[in-house]
Order: structure tokens, then sequence, then C-alpha cells
């Protein structure tokens, strides 16, 4: 059926359950889409036979009158972070390089519960640590679009959700599954123009995800609208008592609920963010959105988030801190890349192993991590940032008394082109400036596209919402969505 992989979750979901057209004619559209866009290098791994196997059992549920599963035949892509039964799970990374679990994460277990199907695993930065895509072992993915004016210059998905956002962008998946650690689901999303939402930490499992900082790690959906990323986010969500660190709550009927009405909402706008030197198409785009949020019947006030200028600092201590930590397990002994050569010690082999199997980028991270915590040291950044990062929270927590979401900008630029930034790590680091500290402060977060540049490229606008306000931000992103008439879309290249 022609057209078919212009639809979105709900638009399959509802189609396949009416009849419209059968679930494996969705799979198979697709699959085709998938396999003609290798140009993208969106994926790692491709798996029609597990896309065409849901869609099998939805098409023979439906035939035998049963009641479909919520997202019956409807197919996804999974970032590879996750792990997946019997399917290579990388991290994006050489030092993972064939490994297949042989057990499945519970994000991804409760999709497949909920009858999706896989259409492959998602190239990204290696194991999550990056802003343009452009640290995956397996290379670069490219952003499906291009700037106007006869610049071709490949761009970036962002990141580290890069193969998931080009995906969606270039219609080759309908919805995937990020993981948002600084911004790892906003930040593409907004440089791709779909939507992507980070919900509060615990919302969403982290067992059986390759972890980059445990204390921030959060798995959450992307899609083109902010219905589909409410249904996906449904199926997601839940208690696991795997996880530690998993919130013992019940998961709310987030699309059920759905509504663009602000009436009686207070939409908060951070001072702090209003920072010098920002281009002057952001400031114009966050404009618009406040007068966006005015017209869906928000009251708007200003509030101050007053450390904000140290979100940055601390979360490049904390987050390197923990990796460093959690990748200490990838040594070539249990499983993963070994490099041993005759007449080599352990220490040698855990030595050549990680030199070899790990990026450049992760091993920055690894080095500023064992830094920052080693002795003489721990004091005087682990600590103090830490102490930051709760001053930061509190931030939070005073400015609710005053309004029940905030409005910024999810990045302080459109997409930059490849290379562009790869040479300064300090630059790369400053795309997270906007969603960090929300991060920090586990909030739930939202990026949905608000218009183009002059360049014609997407360019993003964040909700941020109190703790377990994932409806509240749904909400608000509903709203502009509807008024910002968001249509564009890149021109097929690849």
């Amino acid at each position: 059926m022609s057209g078919i992989t212009d639809l979105g979750i709900a638009a399959l979901r509802d189609g396949i359950r009416a009849g419209s057209f059968s679930a494996r004619e969705v799979a198979d559209a697709f699959i085709v889409k998938v396999s003609r866009a290798k140009a993208l290098n969106a994926f790692i791994v491709e798996t029609p036979d597990h896309a065409i196997a849901a869609a099998k059992e939805a098409d023979a549920a439906r035939a035998a009158g049963e009641t479909l599963k919520p997202l019956a035949g409807v197919p996804i892509g999974m970032k590879d972070l996750f792990a997946t039964k019997g399917v290579q799970t990388t991290a994006a990374s050489h030092i993972l390089e064939g490994f297949k679990p042989v057990y499945e994460s519970t994000v991804s277990q409760k999709l497949w519960d909920a009858g999706a199907g896989m259409l492959g695993k998602l190239n990204m930065d290696q194991f999550a640590m990056g802003s343009s895509n452009e640290t995956s072992y397996f290379g670069n993915v490219i952003s499906p679009w291009r700037r106007g004016g006869g610049d071709n210059a490949p761009l970036a998905p962002g990141g580290s959700s890069g193969g998931s956002s080009a995906a969606i962008a270039a219609r080759i998946v309908p919805g995937a599954t990020g993981t948002d650690t600084g911004g790892s689901i906003r930040q593409p999303a907004a440089f791709t123009g779909i939507s992507g939402i980070k919900p509060t930490y615990g919302r969403c499992s982290r067992w059986g995800v390759v972890a980059f900082a445990s204390s921030l790690d959060q798995a959450g959906p992307m899609a083109r609208d902010v219905r589909d990323c409410a249904i996906l986010l449904e199926n997601m969500a839940g208690f696991d008592p795997k996880d530690s660190t998993s919130l013992d709550m019940p998961v709310p009927k987030w699309e059920q609920s759905l509504s663009g009405n602000l009436r009686g909402k207070k939409v908060g706008i951070p001072r702090e963010y209003r920072m010098d030197g920002m281009p002057a198409e952001i400031a114009a785009l966050w404009q618009q959105g406040i007068d966006w949020v005015k017209d869906a019947g928000a009251e708007v006030v200003e509030v101050s988030l007053p450390h904000t200028k140290y979100a940055l600092p601390a979360y490049y201590i904390i987050a390197p801190a923990e990796a460093s930590s959690n990748l200490a397990r990838y040594d070539g002994v249990r499983y993963g890349l070994r490099e041993l050569a005759e007449g080599q010690n352990l220490q040698d082999m855990y030595a050549a192993t990680r030199a070899a199997g790990f990026g450049d980028e992760v091993k920055r991270r690894i080095l500023i991590g064992t830094y920052v915590l080693s002795a003489g040291f721990y004091d005087a950044y682990y600590t103090q940032a830490q102490k930051v990062r709760t001053l930061i929270a509190r931030d939070f927590e005073q400015a609710w008394m005053f309004c029940d979401l905030l409005l910024t900008p999810t990045a302080p630029s459109a997409a930059f082109a490849l290379g562009e930034k790869s040479d300064d790590p300090i630059a790369m680091y400053l795309n997270d400036v906007f969603t960090v500290p929300s991060s920090l402060a586990g909030l739930p977060a939202m990026s949905v596209p608000g218009g183009l540049d002059k360049g014609g490229l997407p360019l993003g606008l964040q909700i941020i919402g109190k703790p377990f306000d994932e409806q509240g931000v749904l909400d608000a992103g509903l709203a502009i969505e509807e008024r910002a008439g968001f249509t564009a879309r890149p021109e097929a290249w690849w």
C-alpha cells in the first residue's frame, strides 16, 4: 500500500485494527524503506524477521477476532543500547562487537509484549557519549536533512540517539526508543524535526540498558508527534523489581488524557536560559513558543534558576565519574572483545583490550571520571559537583512554587555539519546547555519541533515538567505542536 510509511504509530495501530491494511503490509513496507536507506547508516543490525513475526501474530489475532495488543503489528527501531535476546547489542562500540545477549531488556520486552516488532538496532554515539553520532565505531549516522541554498554538507542527526532521530525523520521507522543522559533524546529530536520525551528518572526501567551514567540514564520514546510519543511511553514505562531505581507507580493513560488546552496552567520562562550570544533565530523561536502557550490558555511567568550556569560543569564531572565505574566491566574477560598476544599477562590483556575496544570520546570520559574520583580530587570535584546537583534540583523545586511547567529552547543551534565540532569537545558539550539541568534533577522533559531556521533546518522547543508530570509535559507539547503546524520533512536524497 503506497504511503503506508508516511503514517505514524497511532495511524498504523488504528489502521491495523480497522483492517485498512494488514500488519504484514506494514512490516513489508518499512522493511523495504530500511533496506533502501543504507546511505543514512542509521542501523547497525537489521531484523526484518522480528518485524514479520510480530506482524503475523497481529494478523492472526485479528483474523481470529481476538482483542489486539496495544501495539499489535507496529514495527519500531531499537536503539543499540538496549539488550535484545539473540540479537547483537554493541552500544556502537568495538569492545562489544558480536555480543548477543541471552536476555531481553525490560523496556524492549514490554514493547514486544505489547505487540510491536523490531526493524533493527539503531546506530548511536558509542556508549551514548556524544551529541552528533560521530563517535560510533560503526560510522556516523547522516541526517536526512540538508541546508538550503545549495549547501550539501552532511549534517549531524544529534546524539547520542542519532540513529533513532534520523530513521524517524526519514520515514524509515514510525517510532523508536532512545535514551537520555544529558539530552540524548531531546537534542537529536530537535535537530531532525521530530518529538521525543525523557520521562521522570525511574519511569522506565534501566535493566538491560547498557549503562553510561546510572543516576542520569533514562529510556524514552522518539516519534513523529506527541501522541505517538505518549503511546510508546505508556508501553515502555512501569515498575521493574530488577531495577532498584525503578518507580513503583502506576502508568497513567497518557494518550487518553492528552489535551492541548493549557487553561489554568502557569508556564515559567527561566531568565538564566537567555544566555549571552544566543542566536537570534533561537530567541525568536522561544518567543513564538511563549505566544503559542499563551494562546493555549496558559499564564506565562518569569522564574529564576540561579545555578543553571553550573549545570554543564557539574554534569561533565558526575557523568564521566559514573561512566568510569560502569565501563570498568569491559575488560576482555567475560564477554566482548579480547586482545591477547602471546606472552602477555592479565594486566597487559586489560590494557590492550580497552585501548583497542574504546573510542577516543569514551577514553576521554573514562580518564576524566577516573581523575575526579581519585584520591586528592574526589572532594574537590566529585563531591562539589554533587552539591551543585542538589542546588540545581532545589532551584526547580523553588520554581514549581510559581509555575507548573517550564518552556525553553531545546538546543542552542540547528544541526551542524559533521566534523564541524568534532575537534573541539567543549563546543560539542555545549549542545547540552539547555537539556542538562533537567537531567540532573531527574525531571520529565520533551522536545517538539517549532519551526525552521534560515537554512531550512528544524529547531525545537523544550518543555520541562514537575516530577511524575509527564501528562503536563505531553499536553504542553501538543499545544505547541497544534500551533506550530510543523509539517516540514527532508527531501529524500538517500
